[in-house]
């Protein structure tokens, strides 16, 4: 059984109180984490709804790792965690955004950098060039 009620139509989505996730056809949803401090975001991950309601449940992140098939608690092997402090959902609940504070070193990425984020596209060239913070 289901913790999450089964979506409703557009509008209760969009303008209802009711958290209904809209998970895919993979059973995910998308999440964004970002710094509670400074705003700035982290990573991007997948949550099934047992890592949905881990995360609820303990104030603590936790996500589903497509490549590897588990679910994972984040700093579970290298003490970075990630306590959350807010869970805001998106017009149409297919999204969530974690605003959480770091523990451990205050690295989120698995590179030992602070944000998987860490690259900008230079568009015309088709290239990448790393951001001034590369390193936690």
């Amino acid at each position: 059984m289901s913790r999450f009620a089964k979506p409703g139509d557009a509008k209760s989505l969009e303008t209802g109180t009711s958290f209904t996730p809209r998970f895919d056809e993979h059973g995910l949803i998308s999440c964004i984490v970002t710094d509670a401090g400074d705003g700035a975001v982290l990573m991007l991950a997948h949550m099934n709804e047992e890592a949905l309601a881990r995360t609820m449940d303990t104030g603590e992140a936790w996500f589903w790792s497509r490549s590897r098939k588990q679910l994972w608690r984040k700093g579970e092997t290298s003490g970075n965690t990630l306590t959350v402090a807010e869970v805001l959902v998106d017009c149409d609940q297919d999204a969530i955004l974690i605003r959480a504070t770091m523990g451990g070193d205050r690295v989120v990425c698995h590179t030992g950098r602070r944000s998987c984020f860490y690259r900008r596209l230079e568009a015309k060239a088709g290239t990448l060039s790393f951001l001034a913070d590369v390193k936690g």
